[in-house]
């Protein structure tokens, strides 16, 4: 029927079963405690999910909610952004709430690319960076990020991200809070990467769907930057930040113009989702400070419990600035360093998911023998999980 020729284009021919499926479903299998894929164990705020109840019965966004986001949601945006972030933004032209920050990745991609144009992206990185550039006909450029022991995480190298750039670079796509390293960029990196952007023209796209989830340093948006709000496409989302995760909520920031182009694409994916949890969301970015303190206070103290246990089963932890997840060196372990294998067989060896860092890198040499574990778990489940680990040591 198809004289030979592969179904899947070959865009996306390197791109098959995500290694999040292949771990969760070992996770089952085995009843092994998941500590591989990012997503919390219980949900958040009563409040916020008494409010999705009410938009439901209200009959609010039960049809179709308009295309850009719910004017609720998307004033309650503007407002979050000038709060945290003295970044000032329209909310009926600069805002667009996304299904998710995946498809707000996604349609950023595919609206500002042409085939042919250079993506540089930090290595390690999220796995639906590579797909969506694939899918927009672009190559992705990876700058690694380099492991540094005695600083206790990652660093951007920034000489090597200049090199990096050359006349076929149209555009950086940036993660800060960074998946997997937990690096926070500093602001001394921030204002290189400004300068950068500016000097070479390139239109800038920030994943900061951690951005309260930082436990040293600070969350700076580029676009607060000079130079940086009307070439920077900044992008979040609400289950990080409020452990409703399968509600799906995202949004960009932007000025018009990239709005306007990022929103031709969007229309043709979901065209709009989520509608009565967008009124839920508007509600949820009006906590108060209280909310995030505490979040970020308690999953400091998981971060802490995990990588004491990681460390004391042999691993070498990198502790992480932010995010919710801390990426080890296996090879105290496993000389081998082939951290697919090791992963494979923890759940037999210690009844423990994790997942293997090399399948976010293109140089898979560079992140063969590291592997990511999520602490954004119930305190008795990482206590359990750390027990079971330290068994690898005897």
């Amino acid at each position: 029927m198809t004289q030979g020729r592969p179904l899947l284009n070959r865009r996306l021919a390197e791109f098959g079963t995500t290694i999040f499926a292949e771990m969760s479903a070992l996770a089952v299998r085995t009843g092994a405690i998941n500590l591989g894929q990012g997503f919390p164990d219980t949900d958040g705020p009563e409040e916020v999910r008494e409010a999705a109840v009410r938009a439901l019965r209200a009959g609010h966004g039960n049809q179709y909610p308009p295309g850009p986001g719910v004017p609720e949601l998307r004033t309650a945006i503007t407002e979050h952004q000038l709060r945290r972030y003295a970044l000032a933004y329209d909310p009926d032209t600069e805002v667009l709430v996304t299904a998710g920050a995946t498809e707000a990745i996604a349609a950023s991609m595919l609206a500002l690319l042409e085939p042919g144009d250079e993506v540089i992206a930090l290595e390690p990185y999220y796995d639906s960076y590579a797909a969506c550039i694939a899918m927009a006909g672009a190559t992705r450029v990876p700058v690694t990020l380099h492991p540094e022991p005695t600083a206790g995480g990652y660093r951007l190298d920034l000489d090597e991200l200049r090199s990096a750039v050359t006349p076929r670079t149209r555009l950086l796509l940036l993660n800060t809070p960074h998946n997997p390293t937990g690096t926070v960029l500093t602001r001394e990196e921030l204002a290189a990467i400004a300068a950068l952007a500016c000097e070479r023209d390139l239109l800038v796209v920030t994943d900061e769907v951690y951005e309260h989830l930082v436990f040293e340093g600070e969350h700076l948006p580029l676009a607060s930057f000079p130079g940086m709000r009307e070439r920077t496409v900044t992008i979040s989302s609400a289950g990080k930040t409020f452990s409703f995760t399968g509600w799906k909520v995202g949004w960009l920031t932007a000025p018009r113009e990239l709005v306007s182009a990022v929103r031709s694409a969007k229309q043709f994916l979901t065209y709009v989702s989520a509608g009565p949890f967008q009124y839920a969301v508007a509600e949820a970015l009006r906590l108060p400070d209280s909310y995030f303190d505490a979040l970020r206070t308690d999953l400091r103290a998981k971060r802490d419990l995990l990588s004491v246990g990681l460390a004391e089963a042999g691993f070498e932890v990198y502790r992480p600035a932010g995010t919710y997840f801390v990426t080890t060196d296996i090879r105290p372990l496993d000389s081998t360093g082939d951290g697919f294998a090791f992963c494979r067989s923890l759940p037999d060896r210690c009844g423990v998911v994790a997942i293997p860092n090399a399948v976010f890198y293109d140089h898979r040499e560079q992140g063969a023998p590291f592997v990511r574990f999520a602490f954004c778990k119930r305190t008795d489940v990482l206590e359990e999980a750390a027990s079971r680990l330290k068994t690898l040591a005897a």
